[in-house]
């Protein structure tokens, strides 16, 4: 075989290359889903198989010598040639699914911003299960027709419709089955007979029923809103019908939910949709409750990570189809195929906890944000876009301070409910007090201890936060002049031990890049002394916790939330049900727990150490650690008959961040963040592009990032900044060498046309070796 062509790719050719030129000549721009980077996508033929192709189908198309089919999708029709057209090749064949024109330009919009092909752009908005057809089962139902003459049925088929014409009209449609079943009647022979008779007619249509539709919470009759809320209200719906950017900033537990609630109602009142997006670990059965109970009849699509793959199909085919005009989801939910062609215009796009950094798609690319890519989506579709936090994105507030968006502001808890007192302990002089016990370094210190015992004894639940898994993070020999740490292989990050019942006895150890794991070792790999273990993690302190309060029985009082404890999302929706049922008194967690959760029996917060993330090298790190402590702190006290208390320890009680956390003053850190932000013209007061190298070799990724550095500088464009190359803070991860070269400007118009040059000579590109951040979240 010549070449070692395949005989497939040949045959291909022949069968391409014989169908003669396209219908009418006409041709269509594809844009393939792999990392061929053409803004404007490929040109190709329409056979006239495929006269009705229109912007949005997924398609697939020859590509490269070989004529391999390459999924695409139709990004333009109707377009002059840009080459020979003998040379070009006629489109395969259609494959499915079709995304909306208006997602197709959302698409294009985020090429170009986050430098991604469109082709993998377009990709990623399609569900896996949908392109594969998981689960796509079509029902054959009938309905009746008004028409047809029954004066031809045999008398076994006219009994059956005397029958049916006696059944509620409301039953249908339904199979023919079922519709025997109802009728009384063994066979569905007399019903085929109508049907050929035109008096009932066959429908094809897909059955969805709402993930978590048992969840559903009945509406209240009536719930009186408080005035801010209302005032919120009514300020969002004056602008239904147009492009406007809302943040309504209110404190935890007063009513952001009612708030949506109630315009979204509006906005179906108006015949149009709405696309709601919560952080996937706020996305509870609880949370999807409320909105199914409001709008279950108008159709309610939820997706969330916990759906097989068939149920992910059904939700996405709902909205597409018009049987849900209101969708509830994480990230991704931004995508969800409304089509205002088809009657599906989206009247507003609300983000929940704008702030959160779950919003972020970090790998693979395209690395979007997903509360961007919805303020720019209502912008093509022409609605509101509502963002609602308690502790805002300085990006986010510093656009509304800037009149770029519109403030509503909820300063009350709902119900009357008042805040928590919040008290900050100096965990240094904590553990000092507990020297005296001659014990091992305890992590709770006696304030919290007291708090805690006192909030059991009461009939009270308690939350307890520390932002770090495992049991120890630092795990090295006790001499020392020998100095050996435990370090990954592959990582420039230490090892960290877990314990479990599942694991060895000692214990096991882990990296938290890379995922390599190993018993742990007994004795120094220097010089034979009996390691040790430091530091702390969420597995450590519910150790301590079974110690000091033996009365928490294991998996029942007591139950740790983190990554390593739940294996699936139902293991976490399962755990929140018993903490609602009181089952468990205390839940012990990472940064999850301190998302969405609104339990009002919950009388205690306690923040095992405030300062994981506040050292960070990272200038978000104080934001992120503010917003942490702010949001765990408002899990307590929400009834109002039931004041709730809050114990933060930090060995620096004075860092603003949580000086000003402990007073819920919000205004006053974002003041004095920005300030500081805009003395070094950081986001949000500069735009940032950060771009990071990677290769097993030290040289070539050191190389590539001073020649990636010097071409932006080359450009001299105005007041663009470059720093770099250096190490990443984790300068290896899984074996690769990491080096950041990161592009500062005062607005996005210097940074794009810098990098767009780049990308359009070659040497800016999203792939393995190379990872373009746009706005980047996190910068280790």
């Amino acid at each position: 075989m010549a070449s070692g062509v395949s005989r497939y790719a040949l045959e291909m050719e022949e069968r391409l290359f014989s169908e003669g030129s396209p219908a009418s000549g006409r041709y269509a721009r594809i844009a393939v889903a792999r990392s061929v980077d053409y803004s404007e996508g490929l040109t190709y033929a329409i056979p006239s198989s495929l006269d009705d192709l229109v912007v949005g189908e997924r398609v697939e198309a020859p590509l490269g010598r070989g004529n391999a089919l390459s999924e695409g999708f139709v990004v333009d029709v109707d377009v002059a040639p840009d080459l020979d057209p003998a040379r070009i090749k006629p489109i395969a064949r259609r494959t499915g699914a079709r995304l909306p024109a208006s997602l197709v330009e959302l698409a294009r919009w985020m090429a170009g911003y986050y430098f991604c092909p469109l082709g993998m752009v377009l990709t990623s908005m399609l569900p896996a299960a949908v392109k594969r057809g998981t689960g796509r089962i079509r029902r054959v139902e009938v309905e009746l027709t008004g028409e047809g003459e029954k004066d031809g049925l045999s008398p076994a088929a006219l009994d059956a419709w005397r029958s049916i014409c006696e059944l509620p009209r409301d039953v249908f449609p339904l199979t023919a089955k079922e519709l025997s079943l109802r009728i009384g009647v063994r066979s569905v022979a007399p019903i085929n007979r109508i049907i050929r008779a035109g008096l009932l007619r066959e429908v094809e249509r897909t059955r969805i029923r709402a993930a978590w539709a048992e969840h559903a919470v009945e509406r209240p009759r009536e719930l009186s809103l408080h005035p801010d809320q209302e005032r919120a209200i009514e300020r969002v719906c004056v602008t239904l019908g147009a492009f406007h950017q809302h943040l309504v900033f209110g404190v935890t537990g007063s009513g952001k939910t009612e708030v949506y609630l109630r315009i979204i109602e509006r906005v179906l009142q108006h015949g149009e949709c709405a696309i709601v997006l919560v952080p996937e670990i706020s996305l509870t059965p609880q949370t999807a409750g409320r909105f199914l109970g409001w709008f279950g009849k108008q159709g309610v699509a939820v997706l969330h990570s916990g759906l097989t793959q068939s149920q992910r199909h059904q939700q996405w085919a709902a909205v597409r189809d018009g049987d849900a005009r209101v969708v509830i989801g994480a990230r991704s939910a931004v995508f969800s195929p409304f089509d205002a062609s088809a009657g599906g215009k989206v009247g507003v796009i609300i983000v929940d906890e704008e702030h959160d950094g779950a919003y972020k798609q970090d790998e693979p690319a395209p690395r979007y944000h997903g509360r961007d890519v919805a303020i720019k989506r209502a912008q093509i579709d022409g609605c509101p876009v509502v963002l609602g936090s308690a502790t805002p994105s300085l990006e986010s507030w510093h656009n509304a301070r800037q009149g770029r968006s519109s403030l509503h502001q909820l300063p009350e808890r709902a119900g009357g409910a008042s805040m928590p007192t919040v008290q900050v302990v100096d965990l240094a002089k904590e553990l000092r007090a507990l020297a005296d016990e001659r014990s091992r370094v305890r992590l709770i210190g006696p304030t919290l201890r007291s708090a805690l015992g006192e909030t059991l004894d009461d009939g009270g639940q308690a939350v307890l936060l520390l932002n770090r898994r495992g049991y120890a993070n630092y795990i090295c020999c006790p001499d020392q002049r020998c100095g050996w740490i435990m370090v990954c292989e592959r990582c420039d990050s230490t090892m960290v031990l877990h314990k479990g019942r599942e694991l060895p006895r000692d214990g096991v150890v882990r990296c938290h890049h890379c995922q390599d794991a190993m018993k742990l070792p007994p004795l120094c790999p220097v010089c034979s002394r009996k390691v040790v273990a430091f530091g702390m993690g969420t597995q450590r302190v519910e150790e301590e916790l079974r110690q000091l309060f033996p009365a928490l029985e294991e998996g029942v009082a007591l139950r740790r939330l983190d990554s390593d404890a739940l294996q699936r999302a139902s293991d976490w929706h399962e755990a929140l049900e018993q903490f609602a049922n009181q089952e468990i008194r205390v839940l012990l967690g990472t940064q999850m727990i301190g998302k969405g959760l609104d339990f009002p029996n919950v009388r205690l917060v306690g923040v095992i150490n405030a300062d994981t993330a506040i050292n960070l090298p990272d200038f978000r790190a104080a934001e992120r650690t503010f917003q942490l402590v702010s949001q765990v702190a408002g899990r307590a006290g929400r009834a109002s008959d039931k004041p709730g208390r809050v114990i933060v320890q930090s060995f620096n009680p004075q860092a603003p961040a949580v000086r000003l956390a402990a007073r819920h003053d919000y205004v006053a850190f974002a003041d004095l963040e920005l300030a500081g932000r805009e003395r070094d013209g950081l986001p949000p007061a500069g735009r940032m592009v950060r771009m990071v190298i990677r290769d097993k070799d030290y040289a070539k990724a050191s190389a590539a990032a001073t020649e990636l550095a010097h071409a932006i500088r080359e450009l001299r464009k105005e007041r663009l900044r470059v720093r770099g190359p250096m190490p990443c803070p984790i300068s290896r991860v899984a074996e690769f060498y990491r080096f950041s070269v990161e592009a500062i400007a005062p607005s996005p118009g210097p940074l794009h046309q810098a990098l767009t040059t780049l990308r359009n000579s070659g040497r800016l590109k999203s792939d393995a070796r190379m990872a373009v951040d746009v706005d980047p979240y996190a910068l280790l």
